[in-house]
């Protein structure tokens, strides 16, 4: 464990640092927290207790542990926050799930968003999740556990947003688990084969080294959620199909999970006909980012024409995310709303 000060004054002192006061707070309030298993703490507090001084740093709170205890001194909505994370990350971690930076931050910004009451989000109970071969995917956002909700109750959902927000990387786990399941026969995977602004000229080699290139994002979501061997296996049998959204034309793809990735590089004409291939059992999944499109005339994008003309129908769903969701590193949400702000 990290050597934390332990006499008041230097308590007062890290407080005021962390919430970037210029002198110690007048009002402290303090809270004891207890854990029944000890032998989860090193999972929670992390290495060097990394995840207590990501706490503190982020919300102006002191942590200081022993043994089972945890004490928590600092403003009360500080102390508040930092109990509904640490006790949500518990959780986690007692239900087999693994704890990382990535979670910590997720759960300290969803401990300031209001709209987690009600959800299974909720500091304290089961978190919404998503369930594959290789690991568990659990909601980092209240956004995220909307959209894994509606993933599992609707036939066509959209899914529109920045970058980083977990569109298509939830959309894959949810397609990967029905097919495990066999609740579907075949997973599609498809997106248009759009430049993201440069000309790649001619590609060396047969069909599917060509478009391989545009599909990578949706191979790498692949291999996180199922063993490798799994995923050429199923590739190879036809069970899982990765392909242009050109192949697409004249297809009715029945009892299977579909996933067009990068929508809004899709024209109106493409949309339709993608969306008119939907056949009996399956489910549809349409994710794109609006604010990049790269089409020659981004006026003219099949995702943002589909969502007017579609939102409110019945069995269809529209998901949006924004750059609070996004679920890389913390300073992509802030590029995000550098690029799509006033001044953009």
């Amino acid at each position: 464990m990290v050597k934390r000060p332990t006499d008041k004054r230097s308590i007062d002192k890290r407080v005021a640092e962390a919430s970037g006061r210029a002198e110690p707070v007048a009002e402290k309030a303090r809270l004891e927290l207890e854990f029944d298993r000890p032998s989860l703490l090193g999972s929670l507090f992390g290495q060097y207790d990394q995840n207590l001084i990501t706490l503190e740093n982020r919300l102006g709170v002191y942590i200081q542990a022993r043994g089972n205890h945890v004490v928590v001194e600092g403003e009360p909505a500080g102390i508040a926050r930092a109990r509904d994370v640490l006790t949500d990350l518990y959780g986690r971690i007692e239900r087999g799930l693994v704890v990382d930076s990535g979670d910590v931050e997720a759960a300290i910004t969803m401990s300031t968003d209001s709209s987690t009451e009600g959800l299974a989000v909720k500091p304290g109970g089961p978190p919404a999740m998503i369930r594959t071969r290789r690991k568990t995917i659990v909601a980092r956002t209240a956004a995220q556990a909307d959209y894994i909700d509606v993933l599992g109750r609707n036939d066509v959902i959209f899914a529109l947003g920045p970058a980083g927000t977990g569109k298509t990387y939830l959309a894959v786990a949810q397609a990967v688990s029905q097919l495990v399941a066999g609740s579907v026969d075949r997973l599609i995977l498809s997106r248009p084969a759009v430049e993201a602004g440069e000309r790649l000229g001619f590609l060396p080699g047969d069909m599917r080294e060509k478009v391989d290139p545009y599909l990578r994002p949706l191979y790498d979501a692949l291999y996180d959620m199922l063993p490798s061997e799994q995923v050429e296996r199923r590739i190879a049998s036809g069970e899982i199909e990765i392909a242009p959204i050109a192949f697409m034309r004249g297809r009715t793809l029945a009892h299977a999970f579909v996933i067009l990735d990068e929508a809004q590089n899709t024209t109106p004409l493409q949309m339709k006909m993608f969306l008119t291939r939907f056949g009996e059992g399956s489910r549809m999944v349409i994710c794109g980012d609006p604010n990049q499109v790269d089409l020659p005339d981004p006026g003219k994008s099949g995702l943002a024409d589909a969502v007017n003309r579609l939102d409110g129908i019945p069995g269809l769903a529209v998901q949006r995310f924004t750059s609070k969701d996004v679920v890389r590193h913390p300073i992509v949400g802030r590029i995000v709303d550098a690029y799509e702000g006033p001044n953009a």
